[in-house]
This record gives C-alpha cells, structure tokens and sequence, in this order.
C-alpha cells in the first residue's frame, strides 16, 4: 500500500483511530499483551509479508526498488538468503505452500511461485484488484486486499473459491492488512491501528481483538509509515511473533487479559 501524503496520513490516521477505538465499544473482547522475547530486525525493511518456518523468519518487504523476499536469522536479523524483485513491483504478502513460498504484488496483478530452498523464481500467476496479506490453512490460501473482505484461493489455480467479509459486530472492519493463521483463527493487522483482529474463517466475525499499543516507542519509529504489520506463529513451540514496518525489534508476545 502507498506512502500517503503528510496531511492525507495525519487524516487517515485519525479516522482509522476512530474507527477502531473510538467509534463504539467493541463487541468482540479486547485482550493486551506481555513480551516474552525480542529479537533484532532490520529498519530498512518495509514489512509486507512474514512468517516464520524451521528457525527462521521469512520476510517479504515493498517499495518499487526495495522490494524483497527475505530469509532472517532469528539471532541476528540478517538475511541467510535474499531474492530481490524486479524494481517495478513493490511486493506484498507471503506464504509458505509445500516446498515453495507464493508471493504477490501490489497494484501489478504478477505473483510468484518460489522454490524455498533455493528461492528460485518457478513460474509467475496472475489476479485481479490488489495483493495485501496472504496466509494459508490446510487446504486453502487466504489473502487481504484492504477492504474488508478476505478471499479464500485454490493453491494451485490461485482462483478464489469464497470469501468473507469481516465484522465485529455490526461493524465491518477494512484495511485489513498481513495476515496469520493460528489455531483455526486468522489474524490480521489492520494498516494504522495498534490492533490485530482475531478473525473466525467460517464467517468472518471478530472473535477478539489483541492491543499492540505501546509495543514500541514512537521514538524508536522512522517514520507515520512505520507501522505495526507483521504476524509469525511458531507452530511447534506455540510462539507469536510481531513486528513493524521498518521496526527494529520483532517482539515474541503472550496474550493476556488486558488490563
């Protein structure tokens, strides 16, 4: 998604805030958050993309000319290995399928399918509207495109079958962003929000929101774009990992009741 413009940022920062925060109070449940760990992570990356497999973070970041698929060392933040994309695609979200990581662009309708041990490019696929997130459960790939509607795609075809639209109550919930699947959940950042929503995939209903706020000091911020999007599961040890884009920490959280 675009760097907007100082004062179009500065509004739509303050209407997403009230869409969230202020509107009403939530219907869904509102749970805060420890740190359990932290970890280092690059600030030049602008984080689309992320997840974590066999002890190692997978990143993909955007911005035309920056764009890349990376592959982190947890001790160091530093890539192990890294594919860059062509400059006239500013990448977007990925996931892991099998042997190979899909992913997809923003506003150029070209994804890719990558071998993830060599990170060779295998073949390109094609879709309408814009890439956002992407997540996957076990038969299905799931992406986001801003709006408040999540897609579910056949891995092969990328076609989508069904979709969603996403509710906390009778409120819809837009600008849905990275996204992650955590036991039998979707979890999706929402872009310019401290807020993850906590999604049921059956109906799209917002089964409880996890608050972020204060996870990093503003200080430690490069920029208003410098915002919270980026969501790991470590299935084996049942760890959660969050971070930003161009966030010099990726937090390890335990959620808990908020205070």
């Amino acid at each position: 998604m675009p760097r907007l413009r100082p004062v179009a940022l500065l509004t739509f920062a303050v209407l997403s805030l009230s869409r969230l925060d202020a509107a009403a109070p939530a219907t869904a449940p509102v749970s805060g958050y420890t740190v359990v760990a932290q970890y280092p992570h690059s600030t030049a990356s602008y984080t689309e993309g992320f997840f974590y497999l066999d002890g190692l973070f997978y990143e993909g970041t955007g911005m035309e000319g920056r764009s890349a698929l990376l592959v982190n060392a947890p001790s160091t933040g530093k890539p192990v290995q890294q594919r860059t994309l062509p400059r006239q695609y500013f990448g977007e979200g990925i996931v892991d399928v099998g042997p190979n990581i899909y992913e997809w662009t923003w506003q150029t309708h070209v994804g890719f399918v990558i071998d993830r041990f060599s990170l060779r490019e295998l073949r390109e696929f094609t879709y309408t509207g814009e890439g956002w997130g992407m997540t996957r459960d076990k038969t299905s790939l799931i992406t986001s495109d801003g709006t408040d509607t999540l897609r579910f795609r056949n891995p092969q075809t990328f076609a989508e079958t069904r979709h969603i639209v996403v509710h906390d109550g009778d409120r819809k919930i837009d600008q849905l962003n990275e996204l992650e699947y955590i036991k039998g959940e979707i979890w999706s950042n929402v872009w310019h929000s401290d807020r993850i929503a906590r999604i049921s995939p059956k109906d799209g209903r917002v089964l409880g929101w996890v608050d972020l706020t204060g996870i990093l000091p503003e200080s430690q911020k490069r920029d208003a774009e410098s915002v919270l999007n980026g969501i790991a599961y470590d299935a084996d040890k049942d760890r959660i990992f969050v971070t930003g884009k161009q966030w010099p920490t990726i937090f390890e959280i335990k959620v808990v009741p908020k205070k």
